[in-house]
């Protein structure tokens, strides 16, 4: 029998690929790169007047323009040149206003060229800068968290895009004595001021040597926390942080150095993910990003597709969502396939964890389409830690899998209930908290290591420089009235990957309970196996007979699996209903907020356990 042909792999050179690890106390170990951190800049502003001198014309940022009738037309472009020309003239005017970080810039607008060019114009100046998540204008009703970022930073001005869009919550929350700058429209009785008036301030000596005066310990941005537990703490981000970081990303993505990096990309900017690291790969390599108004939703991936149809990026993030419906589309769609797949030097996703099923599909595609497979590259890491941490040693990945530690940073593995939680320590990891000194004390253990709440384990017992799995978040496990732990990171992972392709996420009950049951949220794909008409709602979906059918199957598998009452589903429920941003069960990525899905959805939680939930599935006897 021949054996099977070798996986043909796109070249990528992974840059960490040995670590040294050494004993601590009793459940305590360190684990370190071999390879050294290099040299890292003082400031990223460095940056972009290093490529406006030595790529002036080469677009740094671009964005589709957006027409009188909602529709998008051709792509506004932005080069390096004129993004230092036009930071300039912001800082300038920033620095008119006397603002600092007692009283810095908050952005309450998505991704686009005004936001980019107030936050370069920000960091030009040394004004810190935070780009507040959209939903808490748009989305909420209350404007709890809106307000909540408002007290903790207290704003010396804030820009929105579009007056219309954002008016209400600029009027609940906004003090009458803070400049508002708005991209488009007026707001009535308000005096606003233009934002191309405040780009079009003349710079003067001053500016430049407020950018001269800028070190590693200048604060660039305040990032907010997602707050599944508490109200979100603003993250302090500093030059240090970010310089580290991406110095770390070349050193362990040796191709990001190879040639400008083009991205296509959604991810929003108020996240670490979004802000910093992909803002942070384009400005640092000299790359240029094409900002990606659609969104992995059902109604947003169009926007994503036409623009990947039209634009080739060399490296492409999303979170799983994202990859889940470009799996699907590229099944279909020749035009995305030959033009996404034509340089693409690796794939990246994270957020949450991408089902092995999505991935198969997806070498499968590449496979048939360019002969060889790309590289799906993830790591770990938070926004206290730039956000890049840990990241794979080579290219035969498996969901779930996150590597090593990233040149300069040294890993904590502590033992804590049973599991292995990591923290971090080194030059990307955040000073703290701004204005939260009992909760950055609380954050860092007597050694000066971050405490993630993050568990993981080893690939491979008995090779460590394979790396890492993820193996959940401490803070999510709990215990059955048994007091046996429910881990649930993993068992997620194990619904997910026995539902494939029509379980987005779940969410596990049964705090205190005999039994552990969990909420399913179904993909839209779901909607083929119910085989009913476009029109359907997704309660009726759920409620189908295939459907059924097949979730039936899952429980009864996942029982058949199970070794105790703390890995076994007694009870499952298909949510027609999805996790809801505003309140908070859901990132603006896309991963699942556990406890504020528990927390909301309690009563039908305790309906379900209770046997009275219509429509809850039971595994059959094993």
């Amino acid at each position: 029998m021949s054996a099977a042909p070798a996986v043909r792999y796109r070249p990528l050179a992974f840059g960490v690929t040995r670590a040294v690890l050494r004993e601590g106390a009793p459940g305590t170990r360190y684990l370190q790169a071999e390879t050294q951190l290099g040299d890292y800049r003082e400031r990223m502003t460095d940056r972009l007047a290093h490529w406006a001198e030595h790529a002036p014309d080469r677009t740094f940022i671009a964005r589709r323009e957006r027409l009188a009738d909602g529709s998008t037309g051709d792509w506004l472009r932005v080069s390096y040149a004129q993004a230092l020309e036009e930071a300039r003239g912001i800082g300038q005017a920033l620095l008119e206003r006397g603002l600092s970080a007692e009283r810095p810039v908050a952005i309450l607008s998505e991704n686009g060229i005004e936001h980019a060019l107030l936050a370069l114009g920000c960091l030009y100046a040394g004004v810190p800068y935070c780009p507040v998540s959209p939903p808490y204008s748009l989305v909420s009703q209350d404007f709890e968290k809106l307000r909540h970022v408002f007290d903790t930073l207290t704003p010396g001005l804030v820009f929105a895009s579009d007056a219309a869009r954002f008016a209400k919550a600029i009027s609940a929350v906004v003090p009458a004595d803070t400049e508002v700058v708005l991209a488009q429209g007026t707001l009535e009785g308000r005096a606003t001021t233009a934002f191309g008036a405040l780009a079009a301030t003349p710079a003067t000596p001053a500016v430049d040597a407020a950018m001269r005066a800028t070190g590693p310990d200048t604060i660039t941005k305040f990032l907010f926390t997602s707050g599944s537990t508490k109200m979100p703490k603003a993250v302090i981000n500093t030059h240090r942080m970010w310089c580290a970081n991406q110095q770390q990303l070349r050193q362990s993505i040796p191709a990001l150095g190879d040639e400008p990096p083009v991205l296509v990309d959604w991810l929003p900017w108020n996240h670490t993910f979004g802000g910093n690291h992909n803002v942070g790969i384009v400005l640092d390599n000299g790359g240029t990003l094409y900002v990606d108004d659609g969104k992995p939703t059902p109604a947003g991936m169009a926007e994503t597709l036409r623009n990947l149809r039209e634009v080739a990026p060399t490296i492409y993030f999303n979170v799983p969502t994202g990859f889940e419906a470009i799996a699907q589309a590229m099944e279909t769609d020749a035009v995305l396939r030959r033009n996404l797949l034509s340089r693409v030097k690796m794939f990246f996703y994270s957020g949450a964890a991408l089902s092995q099923p999505v991935w198969d599909s997806l070498h499968r595609t590449q496979e048939s389409e360019v002969g060889e497979r790309i590289v799906m590259g993830t790591g770990l890491g938070m926004t206290e830690s730039g956000p890049f941490a840990l990241y794979v040693t080579g290219p035969d990945v498996k969901s779930g899998d996150v590597g090593l530690p990233a040149p300069g940073i040294e890993l904590k593995l502590i033992e804590v209930d049973g599991k292995t939680e990591v923290r971090y320590r080194g030059p990307n990891i955040t000073p703290g908290y701004w204005r939260a000194p009992d909760a950055t004390a609380e954050a860092f253990d007597d050694e000066g290591f971050f405490s993630t709440g993050d568990a993981v384990k080893w690939i491979d017992d008995a090779d460590i420089h394979r790396g890492l799995r993820f193996d959940g978040r401490i803070a999510e496990d709990f215990k059955l009235a048994t007091g046996t732990f429910v881990s649930v990171g993993p068992m997620r992972a194990k619904i997910i990957a026995a539902g494939a392709p029509y379980v987005q996420d779940a969410v596990l009950t049964g705090i205190n309970l005999k039994e552990v049951g969990a909420l399913i949220f179904p993909t839209q794909k779901v909607r083929q196996l119910a085989g009913l008409s476009a029109d359907a709602t997704m309660q009726q979906v759920l409620e189908s007979a295939p459907v059924q059918a097949h979730f039936q199957q899952v429980a009864d598998t996942l029982a058949a699996s199970a070794t105790g009452s703390a890995n076994r589903i007694a009870r499952l429920h298909l949510m027609a209903e999805p996790p809801s941003i505003d309140k908070g069960e859901v990132t603006d990525k896309g991963s699942i907020n556990q406890r504020a899905v528990l927390k909301h959805r309690a009563a039908l939680a305790d309906a379900m356990h209770g046997g009275t939930l219509p429509f809850t599935l039971q595994p059959h006897s094993t």
